[in-house]
């Protein structure tokens, strides 16, 4: 589902991006465009971190349509991975448009073009009957399209150089990791068992411990945000030590309902520090 601030993000002339050679400009109901590399204008900037969370999200979208595939296959919360998985398509369409509707740099668009040419590839093999080949491309897709979003994402944040952009980048990323952790845990599970998936199952879950800790030590964070993140921290401690067992295995439906969790709450964490910095 499109969220409100999506919809007026895609009309709004103020979220609309151009640049120019090296200077980035931003168009605005009334006004001249600027000519600041780096955006300086708070409303401006505004706008920036919102597409940073919208493509930022995006990469969490790559891991859970995968995940939701290899579960269907493995037969463990199909229904709900069916559901999830319609919807997750769906959302990635939806937030693509937006990204593609107020952004012009060429080189970014550039990376989208390419990034809607997976979608399409996704949601083909989305449909296509399990099978190792077929897991293993889905897989090799969402590989490619976390590439490519987060190149978007960092390209963004280049764009304003400021602590909320890194912030709100950090903490969308944890959305993410949680997806991609329970990926290759049932990737595992549905016979991919090769070095590169425990290796990137241990990655994914020592990166996310890492941010987990920089984003409660963050400053900035108001009570709400700094309540979430204890309500992650107290569910961390006791589930990254079953994702970290993907070779004895056994645990799939756990595995699942808590990365769903955890995703979620990041979700709401993400958006209040997008909020926060408005």
């Amino acid at each position: 589902m499109k969220k409100v601030w999506i919809k007026k993000l895609s009309v709004a002339a103020a979220a609309v991006l151009i640049v120019s050679g090296n200077s980035l400009y931003a168009e605005e109901a009334g006004e001249q465009p600027a000519t600041q590399e780096v955006v300086k204008n708070k409303a401006v900037i505004a706008d920036i971190v919102k597409l940073i969370d919208v493509a930022g999200k995006q990469r969490m979208l790559s891991q859970r349509i995968a995940k939701d595939y290899l579960y269907i296959g493995k037969k463990v919360a199909v229904s709900k991975a069916k559901k999830q998985l319609k919807a997750s398509l769906e959302e990635l369409v939806s937030a693509h448009k937006v990204l593609m509707d107020s952004i012009n740099d060429p080189e970014i668009r550039n990376l989208l073009s390419f990034v809607e040419l997976s979608i399409e590839d996704f949601k083909t093999t989305a449909n296509e009957p399990f099978n190792i080949d077929n897991a293993q491309l889905i897989i090799d897709l969402s590989e490619s399209m976390l590439e490519g979003s987060q190149y978007v994402v960092d390209s963004l944040k280049e764009k304003v150089k400021v602590q909320e952009s890194a912030i709100v980048g950090k903490s969308g990323k944890q959305r993410m990791l949680a997806q991609r952790i329970a990926k290759y845990y049932i990737a595992y599970q549905a016979g991919i068992k090769d070095k590169n998936t425990i290796d990137q199952m241990k990655a994914a879950v020592a990166e996310f411990s890492e941010a987990h800790k920089a984003l409660m030590a963050n400053p900035s964070n108001t009570p709400e945000i700094n309540r979430q993140l204890n309500e992650i921290d107290r569910l961390w401690k006791i589930v990254y030590k079953f994702y970290l067992n993907i070779e004895k295995g056994g645990l799939p439906l756990i595995v699942f309902n808590t990365t769903d969790n955890i995703t979620a709450k990041m979700n709401k964490i993400t958006a209040l520090y997008v909020e926060l910095y408005k």
